[in-house]
């Protein structure tokens, strides 16, 4: 049997443990006991994201999120979905810049069969994979772009920001979803070779949650995953360092068919992991999240010029990460109004810092969202995928609430001050096309007039 190692996680997350195993073939394994409740939750990640996709061949990495759904050589067709449910359990899949995972929540009893699943399409998806599945979930794939990106009000704001915020050629420049055209020349072959290279043990990490019997859910995974090869084939992801901060405002004005004018924005801000991460993280957290949010009192309370208004972080491990701004005006409000008073918002935290008030409503706004997540067998079996896949240390998902509270106003307001700047963002503006016919229909009786 591997073995492993246990620890303890910190006060702040419950005395929460995991411990640590690996397979003879690279597959990192996490368990944590848990028995408060009669489930255990399976959570596979595996180290493909978009980023590791090449020009002209984007979103294979999401289309084998739903490949890995539609059979493998013990279980045709949906029978992944229809056994998990059968059970009495839950499941999904996602993609993302860094990773892609898959999930079950079981009913304890019901464990080894999600495991033998997870198992069977790691270790035989290939035996099922043909041109007729690949083109089933390449049609899936391109729906879904429609429905979420394509024909949906701001649908494709996330798209194009990051398009700004990423220089052509960088890693993160285009999204998961890919585009209609590279997913049309994607071929049965390619999707073959990327299953090859990334679909490996030894590019996985399993963590198991839950209401467990460690020794017998190790002989469970010896058992199944055990013999699955290693695969020695993949290249390491593309730098995607950049400067700290971008050195000008890139901006787009999009015309399109929305409810309401809307600013937004991404700015550049530290990588994931580091400590200057989370006091952004706080500072966002002031500045935009929630009713309490200066952003939301300012705009929506004060002024009534916003229905609403947003900042939240997108953690990067890879790349910078993202403050992400969202305002949508009230009616008859322009943009640069809107514009002007989060700039002058912005530079009066940078300016002043934080109070001690809302750090501590931050900071206990954080520590909840985290203690929740870690709560939930689900949530702990992610986050502790996460932390082993991005940061070589699964443990550190356990004191991640502690090194939020650590940081200072100090902190706080210095990341405010260094990377909250108009010169450090990527802006988008929305302008309703009924807003945009309104002015040409005045104009045009204006010269009826004279």
């Amino acid at each position: 049997m591997p073995m492993g190692h246990t620890a303890t996680a910190q006060a702040g997350s419950g005395g929460l443990t995991a411990t640590e195993h690996r397979l003879a073939n690279g597959l990192r394994v996490v368990l944590s006991e848990d028995h408060l409740t009669p489930v255990a939750a399976v959570c596979l990640w595996y180290d493909v994201g978009s980023r590791h996709e090449v020009k002209g061949r984007t979103g294979l990495a999401h289309l084998f999120e739903h490949l890995m759904f539609q059979g493998s050589a013990s279980v045709p067709g949906n029978g992944h979905f229809e056994l998990v449910q059968g059970a009495g359990g839950s499941l999904n899949g996602t993609t993302s810049f860094e990773r892609t995972n898959y999930f079950e929540t079981m009913p304890a009893h019901q464990l080894e069969l999600a495991l033998w699943l997870e198992a069977d399409r790691m270790g035989s998806l290939l035996a099922a994979l043909d041109e007729e599945s690949m083109e089933n979930q390449r049609d899936v794939v391109k729906n879904e772009r429609r429905q979420r990106y394509d024909n949906v009000p701001y649908g494709t704001a996330f798209e194009k920001l990051t398009a700004l915020a990423y220089p052509e050629g960088h890693p993160y420049h285009h999204t998961p979803i890919g585009s209609m055209a590279d997913l049309d020349a994607a071929s049965l072959e390619d999707a073959r070779a990327f299953f090859r290279t990334y679909y490996a043990p030894n590019n996985a990490v399993l963590s198991v949650v839950g209401d467990i019997d460690p020794e017998q859910t190790l002989a469970w995974i010896e058992k199944y995953f055990g013999t699955i090869p290693a695969h020695d084939g993949k290249q390491s992801p593309r730098d995607g360092s950049l400067p700290e901060v971008m050195g000008g405002q890139l901006r787009e004005e999009i015309v399109e068919e929305v409810p309401a004018r809307a600013l937004m924005a991404a700015y550049r801000l530290p990588h994931d992991g580091t400590r200057e991460c989370d006091a952004a993280d706080v500072a966002l957290t002031i500045l935009g999240g929630g009713e309490s949010s200066r952003l939301h009192n300012r705009l929506v309370r004060r002024d009534q010029s916003a229905v609403a208004a947003g900042f939240g972080l997108l953690r990067l491990a890879g790349a910078p990460s993202l403050g992400w701004l969202d305002v949508k005006t009230s009616s008859g409000v322009e943009v640069p109004a809107i514009e002007a008073a989060v700039d002058e918002e912005l530079a009066r935290f940078a300016a002043e810092g934080p109070t001690a008030e809302e750090m501590e409503r931050a900071q206990a706004q954080l520590e909840r969202e985290w203690l929740d997540r870690l709560s939930t067998v689900a949530g702990r079996a992610d986050e502790l995928c996460r932390y082993a896949v991005l940061f070589g240390d699964p443990q550190l998902a356990l004191t991640a609430v502690r090194r939020v509270l650590d940081v200072t106003a100090e902190e706080v307001q210095a990341v405010a001050a260094a990377r909250l700047r108009p010169d450090n963002r990527a802006v988008l503006v929305y302008e309703p096309l009924s807003a945009e016919s309104d002015e040409t229909d005045e104009t045009e009786n204006e010269g009826a007039e004279q």
